[in-house]
């Protein structure tokens, strides 16, 4: 272990100076699998929208940590007992949390690797992470799992009012310029208190409860599931997908080592092993934008139509329906593909297809969120708001689409 490393800060555009706890934490933030983050983008192709987007998974990772340093400094100073080995535990698990995620952010376990989420990835990068560090993974593991018998240390990092949408929502309103989304994170953590062992949040931080799940729901429709954001991930997950389907046909592409050691094999949260894990440490948004500069000069007309497209910003059109849309339009358009560029069914596909998104600010099956009152008496926070706004924030509001060349119809 590095011994000068004691002390060392990150200079923060969200909150200023960012210090590192301890030589642990450090040594975590200099491992090559962190350093990774530097190269992930923390909102996938959104700068297509927002050309300030370029932040990254690493300042993210730094924020929440930054924020879980002073939740644990209030919580400790409304009496709540955290021992040093849970603080630990705490900053270990929020710092690596995102550590898992792949190019682009969630492009890559939705086309090449199949079937495994960012976070058990993360995961398991965490249990190798406490190989290599002789076990003082341990408790964050636990707590990162939702296992530690303490409930609130798990909603501090996974839940309805956590860290992570803490940062992420006032970072990404920051470097969007979408002020709808710029939360005070601060106040929000000042309220938060402990109840047997569950978090809530005390009766004076109702309003600042009510702008956050607003400010979620806002930013949702207005960045992450922004109509070009979302035909921008559809369009590189299809392009990812089309290389691995030829790649299968041996058909031969230029790619990096890592990216094409997916491309040829396939792997699921069954398969995803020591091996593979050590390959998609490699892989960042570097390697699929490499592939596709080289893509758009191939042969295929799949591969080489869609690469040229995102690399310029031709996109696809996408139109937002109240109900869903018909497989029948769906196909028509689809033939209209085949007709004007002479190719098959499966080919056209990748360009005509249909989907939904959902947007849900506050999910009251995760445990609800609970508002402590002076005298002590909790109160759900649905229950304990007076604006009507909450019951609608609480309600799933799904939206249909249907994405298509702008030159077919």
């Amino acid at each position: 272990m590095n011994k000068d490393n004691k002390l060392k800060i990150f200079n923060d555009p969200i909150y200023g100076f960012i210090t590192i706890p301890n030589t642990l934490i450090f040594d975590l933030i200099a491992h090559r699998y962190f350093q990774r983050l530097r190269r992930i983008s923390q909102m996938g192709l959104s700068y297509l929208v927002y050309p300030g987007a370029h932040h990254t998974r690493f300042q993210h990772a730094l924020g929440c940590l930054h924020l879980m340093q002073n939740a644990v400094r209030i919580l400790r100073f409304k009496g709540v007992e955290i021992s040093n080995l849970e603080e630990n535990g705490l900053y270990i698990a929020i710092l690596l949390h995102d550590i898992g995620h792949g190019p682009f952010s969630h492009a890559m376990e939705r086309s090449i690797v199949e079937n495994i989420s960012h976070e058990s990835i993360s995961l398991k990068f965490m249990e190798i992470l406490n190989i290599e560090f002789n076990g003082e993974l341990d408790t964050a593991i636990y707590m990162f799992k939702g296992e530690y018998p303490r409930k609130f240390f798990g909603q501090l990092i996974s839940g309805q009012l956590d860290i992570d949408r803490s940062d992420y929502l006032k970072r990404d309103s920051f470097y969007t310029g979408v002020s709808e989304g710029n939360i005070n994170s601060e106040r929000l953590i000042s309220m938060m208190n402990v109840v047997d062992d569950e978090l809530v949040i005390e009766k004076k931080g109702i309003y600042s409860v009510e702008k956050f799940l607003m400010a979620r729901r806002l930013m949702y429709w207005q960045v992450y599931l922004h109509k070009t954001s979302l035909v921008a991930e559809q369009m590189i997950m299809r392009v990812l997908k089309r290389a691995k389907e030829l790649t299968l046909m041996n058909v031969k592409l230029e790619a990096s080592s890592a990216l094409t050691f997916f491309m040829n094999n396939s792997y699921d949260v069954t398969n995803f092993n020591t091996a593979s894990l050590d390959q998609f440490s490699l892989l960042d948004d570097c390697d699929v934008i490499s592939a596709l500069k080289s893509w758009q000069f191939h042969s295929d007309f799949v591969l080489s139509k869609l690469s040229n497209m995102i690399l310029n910003r031709i996109l696809l059109k996408i139109k937002f329906k109240n109900n869903p849309v018909s497989e029948s339009k769906t196909e028509k358009i689809t033939k209209q593909m085949m007709e004007t560029y002479r190719i098959s069914f499966n080919e056209a596909a990748y360009f005509v297809f249909n989907g939904s998104v959902s947007n849900l600010a506050y999910d009251q099956k995760q445990g609800g969120l609970k508002i402590m009152y002076k005298n002590g008496k909790l109160k759900e926070v649905i229950s304990a708001s007076d604006h009507l706004s909450l019951k609608v924030l609480s309600k799933t509001v799904t939206k249909h689409y249907i994405c298509y060349p702008k030159d077919i119809l």
